[in-house]
């Protein structure tokens, strides 16, 4: 016998399916029922047992199933069990059949009746009453351990609603966690659970979980017509209890199977989903209020890229919510950015590679535990980006991969599914109900969890059908193109929902081509015949890349690569950008960003310091991921996280360290009390170069604008040598500017080669400025300027 699934259970078992009780109680027909002395007194809060019963009564005789039903119920393939199961009008008065394996056996009971059932073997019981009606009954059933009164879950109607199966037929069930997955309910009187699954292709699904031994035989689901949805509800199961989908494919053979729909679900390496409730009460109110009052384009949006697990290894979401908000604050962050939250069975994709859609990791805790990190962030006044990944998903045989034995969520073309560099599969984007179930994905984060952004993941990959692939391994689309034309569809329609019913969220794309129109609006037709994807915000992975590069060359060289710097403004307004310092650019050896550039020591971590003080003036929003605030010198790894030890004062260098803490505070201070640095990033009226060319000099110059006019100039020396009496030409705006920041200034680690008077306007035009000054630059540092006094 196979110890999961005995033949009967533990002594003392009450099934999770049932609300135990006693026996019928002595009513009107005075008889104690047969679970007196056998099953113990009722439960607190259990359901009272059916009153009035009459003396027993036999079955006229049995309602054995046909061969052909009794075949396909035990093996999970009817689907219509309910036209078996439960109670049925038949010739000769109401057919009662029910399946309870294990059972010893199994009494029906209401007012003024109780029957016990023929038993038919195999856990199934029948028996025909001569009634005239199906009368409101319940269920005694003996088992080795006691006798429970239980309500059938076979005489219930459907529990979902007309509306919402419509709505799924559509792929318009914009609220389809709702209807889909494990919900805990009242329905027809009766508490319970609702299981329902999506699965058109299977000749039958089952429930299966703790409370029937992982043995779904007694609990088959019944097919909810052309929907493809399946449906029972289950009395008694509760908030806790695991269970998962037992799909009968077409061949016939079985497949245990997670639910997608799963809003909470097991720790791995487990894979069972969880039924869950929500009871955390929000405390965001001021934050939600006030979010959608700006765009987010003409705001200021600085972002701190985090990797939960790994920030803190060990801490949960509630450990890091007393530790993240207030060290985002401190720095000066105006977001976070969480690298990929939902569930995934490997810790080492970081999240990328996503089982459960629908629920948070449960590494870190509960989906509450997330809510209560959130509902912190934003009480500290910081918004929560999350990343989502919805243009593939990995393979794994218990989740969405072939989920009901045939190619479901990913397209049904093999060389289309597959995607080439991850051995993952890729979304059907074109197949109604799968757009839905992403769409819906995207309004449930942001609805059930107050997320204020989505950045969406490798949206390049999604766009193209010939991403990563050779000649004459992808087909063209209908107009003979490249473009993934179901994929732009879909991008499109989840943008227009998530801000229609979103307001205050922002979608940002990873997208790393040149696709037009990735941040146009999804009703304004582009150059490329398409409309805009209608994203809020886009990587700039065109500058991430190129500066980075220049960075990398010794500085004698630079002077050849000036390009690969001020490239980005050809192209700076084509669309809303975020210049990106992500996890990707400190991992697989490509070294931290202070390990990048040449030198020595103190050099590398000065040309640090210079690059994010001309990233913070540059157009566009920032974004720098954890460990780089402090100039961490290792990768970054996804087990041990960010070198804390670094800035712990026992540490001789802790101060190398804790300066360019202290310059990253300083930047986000001086950012968000700058209009002029984040108002036009959008508007090219809001930017102009001082100098671009002085390419020799390895110098870079720039002026930012606020919609008021007023400016602030950002110069950056990228050579190691220091240069007195460098002249600048400016607006002529001010009889004096003052330096506001340096990034050599001693308290951030530089070497203390600073401007500390106001520097007097000269009528001396240069750089085409009617008016120039003359100021020390630093070596490799980054210097800000704004008027001191006006004329």
């Amino acid at each position: 016998m196979n110890p999961r699934y005995p033949s009967h259970p533990a002594p003392g078992y009450v099934p999770a399916t049932f609300l135990p009780g006693t026996g019928p109680g002595a009513g009107s027909g005075g008889a104690a029922g047969p679970g007196a002395g056998s099953g113990g007194a009722a439960e607190p809060g259990a359901a009272r047992p059916c009153e009035g019963h009459s003396a027993p009564l036999s079955p006229d005789h049995s309602a054995p199933l046909s061969p052909e039903e009794h075949r396909q119920l035990f093996d999970g393939a009817h689907h219509d069990p309910h036209a078996l199961l439960g109670a049925h009008h038949v010739s000769g008065g109401i057919a009662f059949r029910v399946l309870r394996p294990c059972a010893r056996s199994v009494t029906v009971v209401a007012k003024g009746l109780r029957a016990e059932l023929h038993d038919d073997r195999q856990g199934l019981f029948t028996g025909v009453l001569p009634l005239q009606e199906i009368p409101e009954y319940r269920l005694m059933v003996e088992y080795d351990g006691g006798t429970h009164e239980v309500e059938d879950p076979y005489r219930l109607l459907p529990s979902l609603g007309d509306l919402d199966l419509h709505l799924i037929r559509e792929g318009r069930h914009e609220q389809l966690w709702t209807a889909l997955g494990a919900h805990p309910m009242t329905h027809q009187g009766v508490t319970g659970t609702r299981f329902t699954v999506w699965a058109p292709n299977a000749r039958g699904v089952r429930v299966v979980g703790d409370f029937n031994y992982w043995n779904g035989t007694g609990h088959p689901m019944r097919s909810l017509g052309s929907s493809g949805v399946w449906e029972l509800f289950l009395p008694g199961i509760g908030e806790g209890t695991l269970y998962k989908f037992e799909i009968t494919r077409q061949d016939g053979s079985r497949q245990t199977k997670a639910d997608p729909m799963a809003r909470r679900t097991e720790v791995p390496p487990a894979t069972a989903s969880l039924v869950t409730v929500s009871h955390h009460q929000w405390q965001d109110e001021e934050w939600m209020a006030h979010r959608a009052e700006i765009p987010v384009h003409r705001a200021p949006f600085s972002v701190y890229e985090v990797h939960l697990p790994s920030w803190r290894p060990g801490l949960t979401y509630r450990e890091l919510a007393e530790q993240l908000p207030a060290y985002v604050k401190d720095l000066g962050f105006t977001h976070v950015e969480l690298m990929p939250i939902a569930e995934h069975p490997f810790g080492g994709s970081w999240g990328y590679q996503v089982t459960s859609y629908y629920a948070p990791t449960a590494r870190l805790g509960t989906p509450d535990d997330f809510r209560y990190l959130v509902d912190a962030l934003h009480r500290a006044g910081i918004g929560v980006v999350m990343d989502w990944v919805p243009g593939h998903f990995p393979k794994d045989e218990w989740a969405l991969a072939c989920f009901d034995g045939t190619p479901l969520y990913e397209h049904p073309d093999p060389a289309r599914a597959e995607h080439p560099d991850w051995g993952t599969l890729e979304f059907d984007f074109g197949r109604t109900e799968v757009r839905n179930f992403l769409v819906a994905n995207a309004v449930y984060w942001c609805t059930e969890f107050h997320i204020d952004g989505l950045r969406v993941d490798a949206v390049a990959s999604m766009l193209y059908l010939d991403y990563s692939r050779e000649q004459g391994q992808w087909s063209p689309n209908r107009h003979g193109g490249r473009e993934n034309l179901a994929a732009v569809e879909f991008l499109q329609e989840m943008n227009a929902t998530i801000y229609r019913r979103c307001p205050g969220v922002v979608t940002i794309a990873e997208e790393s081509t040149a696709w037009e129109g990735v941040t146009r609006a999804t009703h304004h037709t582009g150059p490329n015949g398409f409309g805009g994807l209608g994203f809020g915000l886009k990587w700039n992975m065109g500058w991430m890349h190129d500066t980075l590069v220049y960075l990398s060359h010794e500085p004698i060289h630079r002077k050849y690569h000036h390009s690969e710097m001020t490239f980005a403004m050809v192209y700076a307004y084509s669309e809303n950008y975020v210049l990106p310092i992500s996890h990707d650019e400190v991992v697989h050896g490509k070294g931290a960003l202070v390990s990048k550039p040449p030198g020595d020591w103190w050099q590398r971590r000065a040309t640090h310091r210079a690059y994010l003080a001309f990233m913070w003036a540059h157009p566009g929003k920032q974004l720098l991921f954890m460990g780089q605030e402090f100039a961490q010198g290792a990768e970054w790894s996804h087990e041990s996280g960010p070198d804390w030890w670094l800035l712990d004062e026992a540490y001789s260098a802790a101060g190398d360290h804790r300066s360019v803490q202290d310059l990253v505070r300083e930047l986000n201070r001086q950012y968000a009390a700058t209009p002029a640095l984040w108002q036009l990033d959008t508007d090219p009226t809001g930017f102009s170069w001082l100098d671009s060319g002085a390419a020799d000099d390895n110098v870079f110059s720039f002026i930012r604008y606020d919609t008021g006019g007023q400016p602030l100039a950002a110069i950056s020396n990228f050579s190691p040598v220091v240069r007195h009496g460098y002249r600048i030409g400016l607006p002529e705006v001010a009889a004096s500017w003052q330096e506001v920041l340096n990034t050599d200034d001693h308290g951030y680690g530089g070497s203390g080669m600073i401007n500390p008077e106001p520097l007097k306007t000269e009528p001396l035009a240069w750089n085409g400025r009617p008016v120039s000054v003359e100021l020390t630059l630093p070596p490799l540092a980054t210097v800000w300027l704004r008027p001191a006094a006006t004329r």
